[in-house]
């Protein structure tokens, strides 16, 4: 019979208060807000535009390019991978590559919204309270709300992920934030993009590539299934899965946060055309699969109510990703229709590890997995699109590991690419400084500082008093107080499903 592993649909806290920002009568009173009569530009690219540059770049770099005949609302199961992008990559159809941006932006809010200062007693938190999150990023007409918030625990094995305050007293001695789920609420966006999409976006490491050398190439059976040959990296694994009683945010594991919000979405937006577009960046990238597999796996996303096509889509744009599981584990998300799109840059590492030896390059992996058992043995997900810094005129040729594996810089190049072969032009005009935001990748002649993106006064404000403070951030709450009912209701859509998989 199939089970929720670590699932604790009776927990003690169930009964906290519901986030302030949830979703719940939005539907109904459509948001109270006025239209947004979003504009095609805004909705890709939200506060950006493009630096000062001198009339030869213009010339060679800059493009306007043909827009797809069909609107995207007629062809969006296409550009979510149905037919897993088929003719879609090469030429680069100018649809899918405003999606990619547009959902690379969503794991992109992840890092410019998380508070890293070990001198900060909220290190380890998201920075704005979700009401207010799109705005407080300039992305106000992205047209999307923030449903809810997710956190994991210290207690995992990748001890180079986890942020922690230096200060005695902190807002929480065990979460770290990594990421949100968020829905689209916009009337014209929904129409623009032909769906109500679902988001779940979740966060890298801002320890750059350390976490790679806690990778310990343990694989490990995640018992979401009945089949113990489907296995995940152990790291991966428990920051999914791991959770801390004794802490309100991660009383319920990062997986039972995702899922349950998740489900109450589903339900409560019952009988409209829904995707579910996951996305991250490195180790997020990571969670990103694991997540899409996982709602698959559970039949999350199946719904009952007589359609012709009763799964609702699930798809990934992960960037920089490292390898998740083995030759089984990407065998079986392949047979529950999870799509993925791996966006990579060829000089970046991580998405080399781990299974340096084994991995789906070798032709006797099958071989390997299978007959001799071989306990390194992994393989990649899905479509990769393989991208080139050294093609942009825009950045420097070499750099250091981060710059190479830098999101804001897998955005510029996605921008740029048309296919394999063709000239680099930018066809959003996304504005080239955001590339420095983190890094030092663009050439000093375009006069853009190195790591440029930071609060003013470092949060710091003056108060009534005169002296400068760090300002108390309002409390947000850990959990809604409907959790463990949609817990339950997973759990019933598992077992269910074993127990019908038996009677076949």
């Amino acid at each position: 019979m199939a089970s929720l592993h670590l699932l604790s649909l009776n927990h003690p806290k169930f009964t906290l208060h519901a986030a302030s920002f949830q979703l719940g009568p939005l539907k109904k009173n459509k948001l109270n807000q006025k239209s947004n009569n979003l504009n095609f530009q805004k909705s890709i690219k939200c506060s950006t535009s493009l630096s000062s540059l001198s009339p030869e770049v213009e010339e060679e770099c800059l493009a306007l390019e043909e827009e797809d005949e069909q609107p995207l609302s007629e062809i969006w199961k296409e550009i979510q991978g149905c037919h897993d992008w088929d003719g879609l990559l090469d030429p680069m159809n100018s649809h899918l590559r405003r999606e990619i941006i547009r959902y690379g932006e969503f794991a992109q809010a992840c890092y410019d919204s998380f508070d890293f200062d070990p001198h900060s007693k909220y290190c380890g938190s998201c920075k704005y309270q979700g009401a207010r999150f799109f705005e407080k990023l300039g992305m106000a007409d992205c047209g999307y709300q923030i449903s809810r918030y997710l956190y994991a625990t210290s207690d995992i094995n990748l001890p180079n992920f986890y942020q922690k305050s230096k200060l005695s007293s902190v807002w929480s001695t065990h979460a770290n934030w990594m990421g949100y789920v968020a829905v689209c609420t916009d009337e014209d966006e929904i129409k623009r993009l032909g769906r109500r999409d679902i988001v779940v976006s979740w966060r890298g490491t801002v320890t750059y590539l350390e976490w790679v050398y806690d990778l310990k190439d343990i694989l490990h059976s995640p018992n979401f299934t009945n089949d113990p040959s489907i296995k995940m990296e152990l790291g991966f694994y428990d920051l999914y899965t791991k959770k801390e009683d004794t802490c309100n945010f991660c009383s319920f594991s990062a997986r039972e946060q995702v899922l349950a919000e998740i489900k109450r979405l589903l339900d409560y937006y019952d009988g409209e055309e829904i995707s579910i577009t996951i996305t991250g960046h490195s180790l997020g990238a990571a969670l990103a699969i694991i997540t899409a597999y996982d709602i698959a796996e559970l039949g999350v996303n199946i719904v009952n109510d007589g359609r012709v096509t009763p799964k609702i889509p699930i798809t990934v744009y992960s960037f920089g990703g490292p390898r998740v599981g083995n030759l089984k584990f990407k065998e079986r998300c392949e047979e529950l229709g999870v799509k993925v799109l791996r966006v990579i840059n060829i000089h970046d590492k991580v998405p080399t590890v781990p299974g340096i030896f084994a991995n789906e390059k070798l032709q006797f992996q099958k071989y390997l997995e299978e007959t001799v058992s071989f306990p390194w043995s992994y393989a990649h997900v899905g479509v990769e699109l393989t991208l080139d810094h050294t093609h942009s005129p825009f950045l420097k040729p070499a750099g250091d590991l981060g710059c190479a594996h830098n999101l804001e810089a897998h955005l510029h190049l996605l921008d740029g690419y048309h296919g394999k072969g063709r000239r680099f032009c930018l066809s959003n005009k996304r504005d080239i400084a955001l590339v420095n935001k983190d890094s030092n990748f663009l050439k000093k002649e375009y006069g853009v500082p190195p790591h440029w993106r930071q609060d003013e006064n470092k949060g710091m404000v003056k108060n009534n008093d005169g002296r400068w403070v760090l300002p108390e951030r309002p409390r947000v709450e850990a959990h809604p107080h409907d959790i463990s009912h949609h817990l339950n209701k997973i759990l019933k859509i598992a077992t269910g499903s074993s127990q019908l998989k038996q009677a076949q």
